[in-house]
Formats: structure tokens, sequence, C-alpha cells
């Protein structure tokens, strides 16, 4: 179960890269730690409501860091899949048994109304961070966010590759708006929302909208124009959501286009 050989301590809380994608960002990291967590706690006979190894267990276990260890258990409670309780520990939650997930790379079993709300909290954060990014982007984070959109352009093929870069996109993104606190969140988000992101964009058959939806944004970005970036990126989040939805096929049928207002928080 180890994802990585390291000299250092495990409970070291320097950053490392246990088997990362090129680019070692934080966030691939995370979500190769929250994969091995996932695969650990239902591959084998552990319960809801039990109580899950301590961080610096899990830590010497997968070998990683504990700060890197605690960030993919956050994730999971933002999924629901663990609750912790501070000072206690944490643990599988007591929620029935269909609706608890199974690894994540089975595509994020979520259950209805988690899957929504997972959807609307990305949606509302990808709109302030869009319009912050209009505000306080660079020369060079307008052309960072260029270089990836000819990459996505030259990956249409490929949807693996393309929602690699998609997420790369959005990074670039919110790294132009500098919040760190709204990044981090969002970065939570993707990493439990990326198969679905994937398999939505297989269903759909094309990549050439998506790709569309991203220049425009970029454009309003380049040109200082928050509102026109913010409803450029509303668009592109209604846009998703209803290629998502196209992919759940028999889902309940509750599971709509969230309504968006037309001028989210002005942070």
């Amino acid at each position: 179960m180890t994802l990585m050989h390291d000299t250092e301590r495990p409970d070291d809380e320097a950053q490392h890269s246990p088997s990362a994608p090129a680019g070692g960002h934080a966030s691939d990291v995370r979500e190769a730690i929250v994969h091995a967590l996932t695969d650990r706690m239902f591959s084998g006979p552990v319960l809801a409501g039990s109580k899950l190894p301590s961080e610096r267990q899990l830590a010497e276990e997968l070998g990683v860091s504990r700060s890197q260890v605690r960030e993919a258990i956050q994730s999971l409670g933002l999924l629901g899949v663990v609750e912790i309780r501070h000072g206690d520990g944490t643990y599988l939650r007591e929620s029935g048994g269909d609706l608890l997930p199974r690894v994540i790379e089975w595509g994020l079993f979520l259950g209805e109304r988690r899957l929504v709300e997972l959807v609307e909290a990305r949606q509302h954060i990808e709109i302030s961070l869009t319009g912050l990014a209009a505000r306080r982007a660079t020369e060079h984070d307008v052309a960072a966010m260029r270089a990836l959109l000819a990459k996505m352009e030259s990956s249409a093929g490929d949807v693996a590759a393309f929602v690699d870069l998609d997420v790369q996109f959005h990074r670039a993104i919110a790294l132009a708006a500098r919040n760190s606190a709204l990044g981090d969140m969002l970065s939570n988000i993707t990493s439990l929302l990326r198969v679905w992101m994937r398999r939505s964009l297989r269903a759909a058959g094309e990549t050439d909208s998506s790709h569309g939806e991203h220049a425009a944004i970029v454009e309003a970005i380049a040109s200082g124009d928050r509102r026109g970036a913010e409803s450029a990126m509303r668009q592109h989040m209604r846009r998703a959501e209803r290629r998502l939805r196209r992919t759940l096929g028999d889902a309940p049928s509750s599971l709509h286009a969230t309504q968006l207002p037309d001028d989210p928080l002005d942070i």
C-alpha cells in the first residue's frame, strides 16, 4: 500500500510526491492518497462506524507525510465517507450500505444529494475565482491559460488527457485569483468529481464545445472584464452540468441544473 519511497521520516510535514503525475501538484498527491485510503477502507472487513488508524499510522503505512494524510481525510470528510471527531479520531460514517461509496475510481457513487452538493459548490467557487482572476491576473497568468488552451485543442481526441489539462486550466484560474482558501476548496472538490468529468466528456463524444467555453473565459479574464468572465464561467458550469446529467442515465430526476444567481457573491 506504500505510495512512495523516501528517506525522510513519514511524519515529516514537508510535502512529498507519492506516485504523483509529472508536475507533482499537491492536489494530485492528495488524490493518490484518497484512492489508497478508500481502497484500504472498502477492500477489507471494515464496517461503517469503525475507527480508522491514526494519522501517524496511516502516514507510515502509505509512506507519506501526516499533513498529506490529514488533507486526504478532510477530502473524504467533504465527500461524506468519514466523520472527523476532533480529539477522538476518524470514523466511517454509518450511512446505509447502498450509499457508502466504493473506491473513487469506480465513479464516485456518492448518492444523489452529495453529488448535487459538490457540483453546486464547485459552480459557485469557480465563478467567484474567475471574477477575482479578471481583476488580478497578470500577463504571465493569461499566457499560462492560453498555453493550456492550445494543449487542450491538440489533445481533443484523448478525453483523459483533455480532462487532466482541464483540471490544470481551472487551477491556473485559481492561482490567478490569488485566493488560496477558495483555491484549496476547489482543489478538494475537483479531486472528488474528476471521474465524473471524464465520464461526462466521454459520453458527450466531443470536447470542442468545452474547449470553446474555456476560450471565452480566457478572453474575458485577459480583458479584465469581471462580469463577462463570471458570465462565461457560469455558462461553462451550466453546460458542464448538463453533460454530467446526461451521463447519469437512470439517476434520480431531481439531479437538475442548479439555479445560479446572476450576480454571485462579490468578494
